[in-house]
């Protein structure tokens, strides 16, 4: 059995992986914000409270009392509590106030990426100290007193080139601090099976560091995303079978909803100004990159967008989750407007699977 610590969990791209590769796992702990806040605190102040308290559950009433003016619902948590085995005790807020040395040696596999924007970084003069204050510090932070077997961090591939390449440049010198040994790589969800373009960077360390992993060959794309849609392939039909997406397909239907009305459609195929042009191409065998604010329907030069029976509509929730790589048994029980933000900012669980397999390969988590 695997033991899976994740932070910035989003809907769970690893934990689906290992259900699909049906692989034996337990989760220890997960931890999302949903892009809730705690606000109007001194965090300095706090973090020196919250790290003196002895135990998880007094770490835990800590939090909730931050957090208890605000209403807000983590639409994220609701998501992941409705489809992985998990305690409500072991989902954590905010990946600021959460003590990894209450986990020292209790996880094989550490998984989490970091909000790119959180990168204000100059140069590089004490290691994880040149960090602090940046969210990509506090997973760093987390592996060094976890001390996981194997870590997988995973971030947009633009970080390679963010500030001219000294953000990178920090980054590797932090995880080299940590004492893994470290293998990095780009790939892309079309070279993993799923169709759509989304290239992501991927960091693997192990503990051991007679290991290390090659990065995964690419793999041939069977389906397009016409394949993965609704009317092409209705809901149920669409399954993971020990890991490999299998369709069925057989025509269904989609609600009225989804279909653009005129005025929509001339907004979405509008080529934008000479300083933001974007041509429009719909029925894509690729899909563009999904992106987190899809429900605001973009133009058809960043978006994608579908021909059914001579009318233009957006991808549905289950669509867009589905070029995810999450077959039809993962729940949606949130609205639209959140499965669609999920699934945008999730990563795509095929790319995880290759992964899991290179790591396995090495590392049987025995």
């Amino acid at each position: 059995m695997i033991r899976l610590a994740t932070v910035f969990s989003g809907i769970g791209s690893i934990e689906w992986a290992l259900k699909r590769l049906n692989i034996d796992y337990k989760i220890v702990f997960a931890c999302d914000s949903g892009d809730i806040e705690i606000e109007n605190i001194d965090e300095t102040k706090a973090k020196k409270e919250f790290f003196a308290l002895k135990t998880k559950k007094e770490q835990k009433e800590y939090v909730d009392k931050l957090l208890e003016n605000n209403k807000k619902t983590n639409f994220v948590k609701q998501s992941y509590m409705a489809n992985y085995e998990i305690n409500d005790e072991d989902f954590y807020h905010d990946v600021r106030f959460l003590d990894g040395r209450k986990y020292k040696n209790e996880v094989d596999l550490f998984v989490g990426g970091s909000p790119c924007q959180s990168f204000s970084i100059m140069g590089y003069k004490k290691g994880l100290e040149d960090t602090r204050g940046t969210l990509f510090y506090e997973y760093a932070r987390l592996v060094k007193e976890i001390q996981p077997k194997v870590f997988i961090y995973e971030n947009v591939q633009g970080l390679l080139k963010h500030d001219s390449g000294k953000t990178w440049n920090v980054i590797q010198r932090v995880f080299n601090d940590l004492g893994y040994n470290i293998t990095t790589m780009v790939l892309d969800s079309k070279e993993c099976g799923i169709p759509q373009t989304r290239r992501r960077l991927i960091v693997v360390g192990f503990k051991d560091k007679s290991k290390n992993i090659d990065k995964p060959k690419a793999i041939e794309l069977n389906y397009t995303m016409q394949d993965f849609l609704e009317t092409t392939t209705k809901f149920g039909n669409f399954k993971s079978i020990n890991g490999t997406i299998e369709l069925e397909k057989l025509a269904g239907e989609v609600d009225d909803k989804y279909f653009l009305s005129e005025l929509v459609l001339k907004h979405v195929m509008s080529t934008g100004s000479k300083n933001y042009y974007t041509k429009p191409k719909i029925d894509l065998k690729v899909a563009r990159p999904l992106l987190a604010t899809m429900h605001k329907m973009h133009r058809a030069g960043v978006d994608n967008y579908v021909t059914y029976k001579g009318k233009v509509r957006k991808l549905t929730p289950r669509e867009c989750l589905r070029l995810m790589g999450y077959d039809d048994s993962f729940k949606i029980v949130v609205s639209d407007t959140q499965a669609y933000k999920q699934a945008g900012n999730s990563i795509v669980v095929d790319m995880m699977i290759q992964i899991v397999k290179e790591i396995l390969k090495v590392e049987p988590f025995e």
